[in-house]
């Protein structure tokens, strides 16, 4: 290929990759002072809440008694100025018309200072509810040394920690932010839980690597996931049109003491009852009553 050819093949290709119908609907046009989330800038933003909830584990592995309220307060700052600028990110990314007026980004700056003062108010209890999901695997799991162990190592520590905070942060009606940060948790640790799900204490998953939790999905207290659970959905109705029709309740309820082992699909709005146990490589589609046993048949 000539030079010619080359320079004439790639602007070609330039000119149909930048065409308007090719972009339709897959384009987010950047405006001055309109930015949208940063990926890198959010991983910072979970190294920090790491840090600060779990101090000596991650961050600066120095953190002591006398040192702990310097190095927090630190942590704190520097989270509420990131937390800030990306969380205004995410409003200017849900209004994108109207953001770069003034007036709005002015709104948006305030709205953001608020919410991530909010979100930095409920560490303490996030901290308190993250505790018990250790404190979960360490007693489901006998692999397990101690608590340091868990949390420095244990995938499932990490995804949720991303999970608890996105949630707290979708509870708050903040765009696009808190599926980023699940979705950050999803590619470091193989485990998918939708930020609007919900979770109760003492939660556990052992192993984790493809665990799949869905968004309508409501989870008890002390409940017990095993490596390639699917808390899925089944095909949801369409419209006149077609359409899937969205906002509907479509993921399973667990209730408090379920324990799903490994690679069983639960799919559908059903319900586990109380204290059963849903056996490996199981697929579920119906209700199930409290303390039942579901297993493979076996010939």
């Amino acid at each position: 290929m000539t030079t010619a050819d080359l320079t004439r093949t790639l602007t070609l290709t330039a000119e149909e990759l930048s065409d308007a119908t090719a972009l339709k609907g897959i384009f987010h046009q950047h405006k001055d002072g309109n930015p949208i989330p940063s990926g890198e800038v959010l991983r910072q933003i979970m190294d920090l809440l790491r840090a600060i909830i779990f101090p000596g584990y991650y961050g600066k592995s120095t953190v002591n008694t006398r040192t702990i309220k310097f190095h927090i307060g630190v942590n704190i700052e520097k989270l509420n100025q990131l937390l800030t600028d990306q969380i205004q990110a995410g409003l200017c990314f849900a209004s994108c018309d109207d953001c770069g007026n003034s007036e709005k980004a002015v709104d948006n700056r305030h709205i953001a200072e608020e919410k991530a003062i909010a979100l930095i108010k409920k560490l303490p209890t996030l901290r308190q509810t993250l505790a018990t999901d250790v404190a979960a695997i360490y007693n489901g799991d006998p692999a397990a040394s101690n608590f340091g162990e868990i949390i420095s190592c244990y995938p499932a520590i990490k995804a949720m920690v991303n999970y608890r905070v996105a949630h707290e942060l979708l509870l708050m009606d903040v765009p696009l932010i808190p599926r980023m940060l699940t979705e950050l948790a999803h590619s470091e640790t193989g485990i998918d839980i939708h930020p609007a799900a919900q979770i109760g204490q003492y939660f556990a998953i052992d192993h984790g690597t493809g665990v799949v939790i869905g968004a309508t999905c409501i989870i008890g207290d002390n409940v017990k996931l095993y490596q390639g659970v699917t808390l899925g959905a089944r095909s949801f109705p369409k419209d006149e049109n077609g359409t899937p029709i969205k906002g509907i309740d479509r993921h399973p309820i667990l209730e408090n003491d379920v324990v799903v082992y490994s690679n069983a699909t639960i799919l559908g709005r059903v319900t586990i009852g109380k204290g059963s146990v849903v056996g490996a490589n199981v697929w579920v589609t119906d209700d199930v009553e409290p303390n039942s046993r579901i297993l493979k048949k076996t010939k």
